[in-house]
């Protein structure tokens, strides 16, 4: 039997399993193929939000890599909360020393930039944030940010984007903010507009010397069952580049899985509840 792409999701530990790495490893079923994970942090969270952060030590994080890749051979990596500047460095310290060392991963290392919680619980630290914005982004291949998110990665107010509801209002903030992403350092830039009426995400990526850009519709989807859907998205999105897609084709895989994971969701605690990950073995099997 053909065994599937290993993905590496390095992210924080979710209770309730609508983020982090137990969501990454449904997700990464759901998508064809298989997780293994290294926990960055442990929280307190439930469906009504994130109530404590406990940051996982540096060496645990450090040696828990180290010896996964010495293991394994690992087609893509999806990195989410990391917590603190300690744990930020650590990464950032296993990707410069391990990629091409142990396994290939080209176009395959996908940030996602857990920096709030949907709730507005500060998931990084100051120092984390720094290592993000100048060892990380540099490393990582694609970066899959949010508008709020992209606009204080670049040391922006969240609050001059939050409120734009207009995707051609918003269309030259978003080219803006990736133009300065690609300045310090990203590759490719994935801006998630989930939120918005028009739901539309934007690719800014270079290709031959040259940055391409690509916007890929959709519509906004009323429901409550939207936690972890950053996580989702990313994850899905570095399953989709293990199995050989181009990135283009990988960002929409991974916006059609979300969006289908919401809407086979169903009620799971009193606040904001998942996505449904695992809808599509769930139509395999029927």
């Amino acid at each position: 039997m053909e065994s599937s792409p290993v993905i590496l999701s390095i992210a924080g530990y979710d209770p309730s399993s609508g983020a982090g790495i137990t969501a990454d490893i449904k997700t990464a079923a759901a998508m064809g193929c298989y997780a293994v994970t290294c926990p960055t942090a442990l929280t307190i969270q439930t469906s009504q939000g994130v109530f404590g952060l406990e940051p996982v030590r540096r060496e645990v994080v450090r040696e828990t890599l180290q010896k996964l890749a010495e293991d394994v051979e690992i087609t893509a990596v999806r990195i989410g909360m990391l917590g603190s500047g300690a744990i930020a460095e650590a990464v950032a310290e296993f990707l410069e020393s391990s990629i091409g060392r142990y396994y290939n991963t080209h176009n395959n290392v996908v940030l996602d930039p857990v920096i709030r919680s949907s709730s507005g619980s500060l998931l990084v630290d100051s120092d984390g944030l720094e290592i993000i914005r100048k060892r990380l982004l540099p490393l990582c291949d694609v970066v899959t940010p949010n508008v709020e998110e992209a606009a204080e990665l670049v040391g922006g107010s969240r609050e001059a984007v939050a409120g734009v509801k207009s995707w051609d209002t918003l269309l030259p903030q978003v080219r803006d903010l990736a133009n300065k992403l690609h300045v310090m350092g990203c590759r490719a830039v994935a801006i998630t507009g989930g939120h918005l009426p028009e739901a539309k995400d934007y690719l800014s990526m270079y290709v031959a010397g040259e940055v391409e850009e690509q916007v890929f519709t959709g519509s906004h989807l009323d429901s409550k069952s939207t936690h972890g859907t950053g996580c989702a998205f990313a994850t899905a999105l570095a399953c989709g580049l293990a199995h050989g897609r181009e990135l283009p084709e990988a960002v929409i895989d991974a916006k059609d899985y979300v969006r289908r994971a919401i809407q086979a969701s169903y009620s799971v605690g009193k606040g904001t509840g998942p996505v449904n990950h695992l809808f599509a073995l769930k139509k395999k099997d029927s």
